[in-house]
């Protein structure tokens, strides 16, 4: 009797400690859930602890809430010049709404993404649709990233995920419309370079001729400035001449005499022919 009593109070005890163990549940930091009665959405939770539940009448589901990764295999996307770019991209997202989650997409990542990459493949439609092949590969990254995660937001928001990152890692032309696109960028290049030389050129003609017209003023300047000197001098030394003529008139052209003997007898062999009574000669003559 007393063995029988002991086993049904191990038993007893089991099937408490099966259905306490059935009653709480635990959330993590980074984690949500949801609790169902009956195959209902009961409530949701997400602070992080131990929760009770009624056994064998609610149910949990605990789904991670950390920041997960749609990484996509490159796609094609047309510009404005319907031309095409192969885009590799990934995007960063965790989920918001538990609830929505759950009725959108069963509680199913592999589902999630899915949908998720239908909606930022049409944000980047619509966004590179918009721009130029140049413009794609020469803009601000940072921009075009905003722009993504404000018009894919609302779409995720219906499915209970927040974007909180989209990051184009690589923008590729095809092989088709590379080889023309380069040959275009190349014939830009050269003529912004035949622009620049011409106006460069033009720059340098207008510097030469400013040059030339400068010297040609300087030069005129300084002769204008020589010939006043010049005539300075003459007019200083004729004044000079007039003093010393003034002052002793016979030793004044005594002086002026030798002056042209030595100019016209410069050279040894050196002649000049004058009539003998020539005043040329007056002080080679004897005085009386």
């Amino acid at each position: 009797m007393m063995g029988r009593n002991s086993l049904l109070a191990v038993s007893a005890l089991l099937v408490l400690l099966i259905l306490g163990s059935s009653s709480v549940y635990t959330i993590g930091e980074a984690e949500k859930a949801i609790k169902f009665q009956l195959g209902e959405i009961l409530e949701t939770k997400s602070t992080p602890g131990l929760h009770f539940k009624i056994p064998l009448i609610n149910k949990v589901k605990v789904y991670n809430a950390k920041l997960l990764t749609l990484e996509s295999k490159p796609e094609r996307f047309l510009t404005s010049e319907k031309k095409n770019v192969i885009v590799d991209y990934f995007a960063k997202w965790k989920i918001k709404d538990v609830a929505k989650y759950y009725t959108s997409v069963q509680g199913d990542a592999t589902q999630a993404n899915i949908r998720l990459e239908q909606i930022v493949q049409s944000a980047l439609k619509d966004e590179f649709s918009k721009r130029t092949i140049r413009e794609v590969v020469s803009s601000e990254r940072g921009q075009i990233r905003d722009l993504l995660i404000t018009a894919a937001n609302p779409s995720a928001d219906k499915l209970g995920i927040d974007i909180a990152d989209i990051r184009i890692m690589r923008v590729e032309l095809p092989s088709e419309v590379s080889s023309s696109v380069f040959r275009r960028m190349e014939s830009e290049r050269a003529r912004v370079a035949r622009d620049f030389r011409s106006r460069g050129a033009e720059m340098a003609e207008r510097i030469r001729a400013d040059a030339d017209r400068q010297r040609e003023v300087i030069l005129g300047d300084a002769y204008r400035d020589a010939e006043l000197k010049r005539g300075e001098g003459d007019a200083t030394a004729a004044d000079i001449y007039a003093q010393a003529y003034a002052k002793d008139k016979n030793f004044f052209s005594f002086y002026r005499s030798l002056t042209a003997y030595r100019q016209s007898f410069k050279g040894e062999g050196d002649t000049i022919v004058l009539e003998p009574d020539s005043e040329f000669f007056q002080y080679f003559k004897k005085s009386k």
